[in-house]
């Protein structure tokens, strides 16, 4: 496939991609695939520094780039991309403007991974007992993103109907492209030969530092009670000590640190926990369940937008004493943990099949090269945004640049 053959795509990363440590990971990967396979040249920069768990990202042009510097202006207009694609809404503010100044032309592309004032108040009504407030300071930063922005790309249907909706955001706008799984077969250990409980997630992301914490202190004593021999396994990139002190043997919760493999811990357990409180978009570690063939037990915001009209490969339950015992059965009886991994095959071919999308994603991407200009006048919302941010950080950008040298 060569659609996009001379085509220049520049990625501007919020991090450098790193596919064993997270979803977002993983997504940045797929869509830089996505890319490759059609022909394109890619290069991705990103402020961030690389980690030797970066991905190499072969056959790719790498680019260390600066805030508040005109550097950028320099390699942007040098490079003259035909499509921008930022990483998250925090980019296209920093670099935004950069890019309509110096590169017009080229078509704006947001990628949200998920929808950060979403999560933002679900995070606030939990941790802060505050009411639920989706006109959060973050909701005017990252909805002007996508009024700026020529196509935002999102992982959670829900999300796409709370954004037209409640933010009247234009369908045109908005593109649905969740987290696709590749059509393979795998060689997936049976019921009798799996043992434990598992939990996996990046501990940098908020929602998973909470969902372990709460599986410790509230969820797990229960389950204990009614089943002493239960295991608990945690894997997860950068622990934080808080994370590092809930690892206690005498209570079979056994705290890991990174997985090398996350086939390899989730296909060898039996049941996925994943209690989750708070959070947006759709989570990779319950697609992976799924594709492992490894029923789970989570909450009814960590299974949100990802069944559809499916049964859950597993059960859904917001009650403490509910989710344990619900645990302790897919556990325990064959025949409904079998019944369940049938579910997540289901929900995997019929939801997040990589066959359900590439095409789609492909013709939008070509229709918005070839009707640019249309789209841009009727988004006149964010073109008065753009005018306006344009402005404003255009010149806080040079006062910094200034101070800097100072």
């Amino acid at each position: 496939m060569n659609e996009f053959k001379n085509k220049q795509i520049l990625i501007i990363g919020f991090v450098w991609p790193e596919p064993k440590s997270s979803a977002a990971g993983s997504r940045m990967m797929q869509l830089i695939s996505f890319f490759k396979e059609n022909g394109a040249k890619i290069t991705f920069a990103s402020t961030a520094a690389e980690s030797e768990f970066s991905e190499v990202l072969e056959g790719v042009d790498r680019k260390l780039i600066a805030l508040n510097c005109t550097s950028f202006d320099d390699f942007v207009s040098e490079l003259q991309p035909d499509l921008v694609l930022f990483d998250r809404f925090m980019t296209e503010e920093q670099f935004g403007w950069r890019v309509v100044q110096h590169c017009p032309d080229a078509l704006r592309m947001l990628d949200t991974e998920d929808l950060h004032c979403l999560r933002e108040a679900r995070r606030l009504e939990v941790l802060r007992s505050k009411p639920f407030d989706l006109n959060n300071d973050l909701a005017k930063r990252e909805i002007a993103s996508i009024f700026r922005c020529d196509v935002t790309l999102m992982v959670s249907e829900f999300e796409m109907e709370l954004l037209q909706t409640y933010f009247k955001v234009p369908s045109f706008l908005l593109f649905y492209l969740p987290i696709w799984m590749e059509n393979e077969t795998l060689d997936l250990p049976s019921f009798e030969e799996r043992d434990d409980f598992v939990f996996i997630g990046n501990f940098l992301h908020a929602p998973n530092h909470d969902t372990v914490v709460y599986l410790k202190e509230v969820i797990w004593p229960l389950l204990l009670v009614k089943f002493p021999k239960a295991k608990m396994q945690v894997f997860g990139a950068y622990p934080t000590p808080k994370i590092k002190s809930l690892h206690e043997s005498k209570f079979n919760f056994f705290v890991h640190g990174r997985a090398e493999s996350s086939f390899e811990v989730i296909s060898q357990a039996r049941v996925l926990l994943a209690p989750i409180r708070f959070g947006a978009g759709i989570k990779g570690k319950l697609l992976e369940a799924m594709q492992f063939g490894t029923p789970s037990v989570t909450s009814t915001i960590g299974a949100e937008a990802m069944n559809g009209d499916f049964l859950w490969n597993g059960c859904i339950s917001d009650s403490p004493q509910d989710f344990a015992e619900k645990a302790i059965e897919l556990y325990q009886h064959k025949s409904i943990w079998e019944q369940a991994k049938q579910n997540g095959f289901e929900i995997i071919k019929h939801r997040f099949s990589k066959d359900l999308f590439q095409n789609t994603f492909l013709e939008m991407a070509l229709d918005k090269f070839e009707n640019l200009e249309k789209y841009r006048q009727q988004n006149f919302i964010g073109s008065m945004l753009m005018h306006h941010f344009l402005q404003s950080t255009k010149y806080m950008a040079k006062w910094i640049e200034e101070k800097n040298k100072a």
